[in-house]
């Protein structure tokens, strides 16, 4: 019998899709990009993945929680998408079976403008 094959473990600032099934209430559902916000090494030893869910919503510009630019240029996105911040989530990703997304990383700009909303929202540091 074949082991299966392993997964990449998500890195900090990478980009991945995740299904966010189940879902309650206004949560986001199905299968969306997710912005990793916790350190690989974390996500090898605990089989979590910490971070937010990106979506190409076009009620967004008017959400105060919500970071512009996330997979622009992207083909299937389009060109304009966001982050939510106010939406962070751990995960298995391991049972998940994530896979990488094709942008691979959200640019250091843009995920310096995420961790500081989320910041905000949370007020860690």
């Amino acid at each position: 019998m074949k082991a299966a094959p392993s997964l990449r473990v998500p890195e900090r600032q990478g980009i991945v899709w995740i299904d966010c099934n189940p879902q309650v209430g206004r949560e986001m559902r199905d299968v969306h990009p997710f912005l990793v916000l916790s350190p690989r090494a974390f996500n090898e030893i605990t089989s979590l993945v910490i971070g937010l869910p990106m979506t190409t919503a076009q009620y967004n510009p008017d959400n105060p929680f919500a970071v512009a630019g996330g997979l622009a240029g992207c083909r299937k996105a389009g060109p304009i998408s966001f982050v939510l911040c106010h939406q962070p989530k751990s995960f298995d990703w391991r049972l998940r079976g994530v896979k990488r997304h094709p942008i691979g990383t959200l640019s250091a700009e843009v995920f310096e403008q995420v961790c500081e909303r989320l910041n905000q929202i949370i007020q860690v540091a």
